[in-house]
């Protein structure tokens, strides 16, 4: 980044505007349309998004690029994360749920699982 943001600084600003826009009018803003129309809205959105960097990565794998691999990335964690402040939760959550399990390896993680 050009500006010395940290990624911890945009994913934090970018969760404020998100919760921001849920007050907006949804004829002013795509994320207050999103919230004003539900949660199957944001998960069909979110389900579109997943298929769509799937696809990306095919391709990217063929291509050698990953341009659109990236654009349609940002696009799912995008979507994401206006899921989750639909439901109250925000991208911070999820940043505290990988750092629990960086000190874990996978397939401890994965046992762990089964007990929740």
């Amino acid at each position: 980044m050009s500006d010395n943001r940290s990624s911890t600084d945009v994913l934090a600003q970018l969760c404020a505007v998100l919760e921001a826009r849920k007050q907006a009018s949804a004829d002013d803003s795509y994320v207050a349309s999103l919230h004003d129309r539900g949660l199957n809205k944001i998960l069909e959105k979110v389900g579109e998004e997943s298929i769509e960097t799937i696809l990306a990565a095919r391709d990217a794998q063929v291509s050698g690029d990953n341009t659109k691999l990236i654009y349609e990335t940002a696009d799912l964690w995008f979507h994401s994360l206006v899921m989750l402040s639909h439901l109250g939760a925000d991208g911070q959550a999820v940043i505290d749920e990988l750092e629990r399990r960086f000190d874990l390896s996978g397939l401890d993680e994965k046992a762990a699982r089964g007990s929740h």
